[in-house]
């Protein structure tokens, strides 16, 4: 890694913050987890209070001291409004953002109602975009920072019916990412779109495709740490992996998609029921 903090080097009171957004199981768990080791201390996003708080209580330590528990919905449109003035009001300044929430919604476009697509683009596009839109300007100011943004192998692979707009809005935030680590990086702003294909977590459980996703080939998963370790050094490093991907497996198979489309375009329509709803 280009750069690391090492807790028993930092006092906690001059630890830097880092947010975690969908803190509260999975991904943004093991995040919380890794940054809290790296001596950072945590402001932790969720929905589920009860789960923020137990997941609090598991990383205090005398290093990192209390973590700062802001339950919020970010499907409502005034979320990142109240997340930015607890931060004000709590006197913290975020130097490493994580945007981790995120869901899948099962079934085509038109079989879902608008109300839960609009929810979902709140979710996984607009509150990306409003949370780095507040928090970056104070980094660009400090000269510091690092952003993650968790988009996932399905924003670079040929979609397929069903789920419509979750490649959609992953390949937004790869293209987002992309664009955000040019503009801050001259100020010392670091940023990174991690794209990890399946990993073990809660995930499809919330989305109702564990049973599918299951008879999956153990080749194609990933465990959530190596996700995480992975991402976290993409960033550190001296240079970052402005897109990373996790997995040989999963690079290989962007580059296979990129290099012969129309093929990659066949192999997803065929077997996209494997592990999305398609009806």
């Amino acid at each position: 890694m280009g750069e690391t903090l090492l807790t028993h080097d930092v006092p906690s009171e001059h630890a830097p913050w880092a947010l975690v957004t969908g803190a509260s199981s999975g991904i943004g768990a093991e995040f919380c987890r890794q940054l809290a080791k790296l001596g950072y201390r945590l402001v932790l996003v969720a929905r589920r209070e009860d789960r923020l708080r137990e997941l609090a209580g598991e990383l205090r330590t005398a290093q990192t001291g209390e973590p700062l528990v802001l339950p919020e919905d970010l499907s409502d449109p005034g979320s990142c409004a109240r997340i930015e003035h607890a931060l004000s009001a709590s006197g913290v300044a975020v130097d490493f953002l994580v945007n981790n929430a995120g869901y899948g919604v099962p079934g085509t476009l038109v079989d879902v109602s608008w109300e839960r697509h609009d929810d979902f683009l709140q979710v996984m596009v607009n509150a990306v975009c409003e949370l780095t839109w507040r928090l970056m300007p104070g980094m660009l100011e400090r000269g510091h920072g690092h952003i993650i943004n968790v988009a996932s192998v399905a924003g670079m692979a040929p979609s397929s019916a069903g789920h419509t707009l979750y490649g959609a809005s992953k390949a937004f935030l790869v293209k987002f990412s992309e664009s955000l680590a040019e503009e801050g990086a001259p100020r010392g702003v670091r940023v990174s779109a991690l794209c990890p294909g399946f990993t073990y977590s809660e995930f499809h459980d919330v989305t109702g495709t564990r049973d599918r996703v299951s008879q999956l080939p153990k080749a194609l998963w990933l465990q959530a740490d190596e996700v995480v370790s992975y991402g976290i050094e993409s960033v550190l490093r001296e240079r970052p992996r402005v897109v990373a991907v996790p997995g040989r497996l999963y690079r290989l198979l962007v580059w296979l998609f990129g290099a012969f489309p129309a093929l990659g375009r066949r192999l997803a329509a065929r077997n996209a029921h494997k592990y999305r709803d398609t009806d």
